[in-house]
């Protein structure tokens, strides 16, 4: 059988596109990209201005990543010459005694596990330092300097112009339509024909679903509408980036935001709305209902960000039934890697990318990827819980709509 190629991935969104360029640089010489769509489209779960990039989180599975992930778009924002990463610090909220404590008391765990430096903010502590929170005296904060906000779609841009100019090929509007996996090869179908390569990394977003069958795998994978809120607000100039932090309120609901960017307007979201979907039911307009929601929580704890709503966009999560990444090769093909981001992958794209390629050039990763196998029980255990609240607590809500069984 004629290879061809040396990698195949699928995907060219922020998964993707990183894959593809540290492949080039770990000196794969024949790599195609395939994408269904345009290449840096608003489609995808990449399309937006920003994501939060933060070091805060509630494992120590991922906080010991964090350095390689700022050291990786360091790189890339020096060699593409785009400024990625916008440093405004992070701020966690919750109520004292209350059940999201248990979350901050995590997020407090994992850093301390990984020696990351934070401050513990009393509510008068906050109140002092960022006057735009309305908080109750019980709030307790955690503030994370390293916390920002990182411009996905310019992450697509510069991972894929980097690129193609290390000679990877793209194929816009080419969607994969079967894979077939050999021993020492896999053949991708697509309309225009078969290709053939030694590898291939799968970075299909809400997409994996399709591929499924042909990779052998067949774990749940839950797809929720998810929608975010810009508001133009009475006190846009409050919210700035030099004044004012990401941040993440935990409570019955989490919900987050960022300071202005991209939009003249504050960007807030709440975190799984658990909207459950198949991926023939999502849609790229917001509802009208979400952003009354959204303002009215602005209005009871940041009342100066209160303002008419500007837009709203939509993505799609896409996640196992323990939201944990997938990062991993096929149990018994390690020429096949694949990825799954579990909505929350966008802060971990470029280092995400280097390990996609170091499992596919080399065989193994310098990182600890153990927590994110194929073979772990979410994955393998039909029985598993379905738990889609990053924490402590899991979702109340119970999926209507679950793909992959």
């Amino acid at each position: 059988m004629s290879k061809g190629h040396s990698h195949i991935v699928i995907g060219a969104g922020a998964i993707g596109s990183a894959a593809a360029y540290w492949l080039s640089e770990a000196g794969a010489e024949r790599v195609v990209v395939l994408e269904q769509f345009d290449l840096i489209n608003t489609l995808g779960s990449s399309g937006d201005h920003s994501r939060l990039i933060r070091r805060a989180y509630h494992r120590d599975d991922y906080t010991r990543l964090t350095s390689a992930m700022f050291d990786a778009w360091d790189l890339i924002e020096e060699r593409s010459g785009l400024p990625l990463y916008l440093r405004t610090g992070g701020l966690d909220l919750a109520a004292a005694g209350s059940s999201a404590a248990a979350e901050i008391d995590e997020y407090r765990a994992a850093m301390d596990a990984a020696s990351i430096a934070y401050e513990n903010l009393t509510a008068d502590e906050i109140r002092e330092r960022y006057p735009q929170w309305r908080v109750s005296d019980d709030t307790l904060g955690v503030y994370q300097a390293d916390g920002g906000i990182l411009d996905i779609r310019k992450s697509v841009s510069a991972h894929t112009s980097l690129a193609l100019a290390n000679g990877v090929e793209f194929r816009p509007r080419t969607k994969a339509l079967s894979i077939s996996i050999h021993d020492n090869a896999v053949t991708v179908t697509t309309a225009d024909g078969e290709l053939h390569a030694d590898n291939l990394v799968v970075a299909a977003a809400s997409w994996l679903d399709d591929l499924m069958p042909d990779l052998g795998l067949n774990f749940r994978l839950t797809l929720s509408q998810e929608q975010v809120g810009y508001f133009s607000a009475p006190q846009l100039v409050d919210f700035t980036p030099d004044r004012f932090p990401i941040w993440i309120h935990h409570g019955s609901e989490v919900h987050y935001g960022f300071p202005v960017y991209g939009e003249a307007a504050v960007k807030i979201a709440r975190d799984m709305r658990g909207h459950f979907i198949t991926s023939d039911e999502r849609v790229f307009q917001g509802d009208s209902e979400e952003p009354c929601l959204l303002r009215a929580f602005l209005a009871e704890y940041l009342p100066g960000a209160a303002g008419p709503p500007l837009s709203s966009k939509t993505c799609v999560y896409d996640m196992p039934a323990d939201r944990d990444f997938v990062l991993d090769t096929v149990p018994g093909h390690p020429h096949v890697a694949v990825f799954n981001g579990a909505g929350h992958a966008g802060k971990f794209a470029s280092l995400v990318g280097q390990i996609l390629a170091d499992l596919t050039t080399h065989g193994h990763t310098a990182h600890d990827i153990t927590s994110f196998s194929l073979t772990r029980p979410a994955i393998v255990d039909p029985a598993f819980v379905p738990t889609f609240r990053l924490g402590t607590q899991e979702h109340e809500a119970i999926p209507t709509a679950v793909s992959g069984d």
